[in-house]
């Protein structure tokens, strides 16, 4: 499945699943809590992981959901859309958010 096939919030699941088995430290420390808890703490890790990697979350959730070349076209398509959204011209976007393109 590529990420084209998938819907955001689909593709972010499935970071999310693709992220514990890479964490079973994390899964060891919330094993006994609720479910909803444990989701929970898995997003916010999650979070945290994107942030250490200098990444926003939607960049690691596509990291873990595409091909390295599939993740590099949808990451700078992605960021143009923002740029375009906030009326910002690419160049003072990319220098704003320490792109290298």
């Amino acid at each position: 499945m590529t990420v084209k096939e998938l819907t955001r919030d689909a593709r972010h699941a499935e970071a999310l699943k693709k992220y514990v088995l890479d964490a079973p430290e994390l899964m060891e420390e919330i094993k006994d809590l609720p479910a909803d808890d444990q989701k929970d703490q898995i997003q916010w890790a999650f979070e945290d992981e994107a942030e250490a990697q200098g990444l926003q979350p939607w960049e690691l959730t596509l990291k873990y959901t595409s091909t390295p070349e599939e993740y590099e076209a949808e990451r700078l398509k992605l960021h143009k859309e923002a740029a375009e959204v906030l009326g910002v011209e690419w160049e003072e976007y990319c220098e704003m958010n320490n792109l290298v393109v």
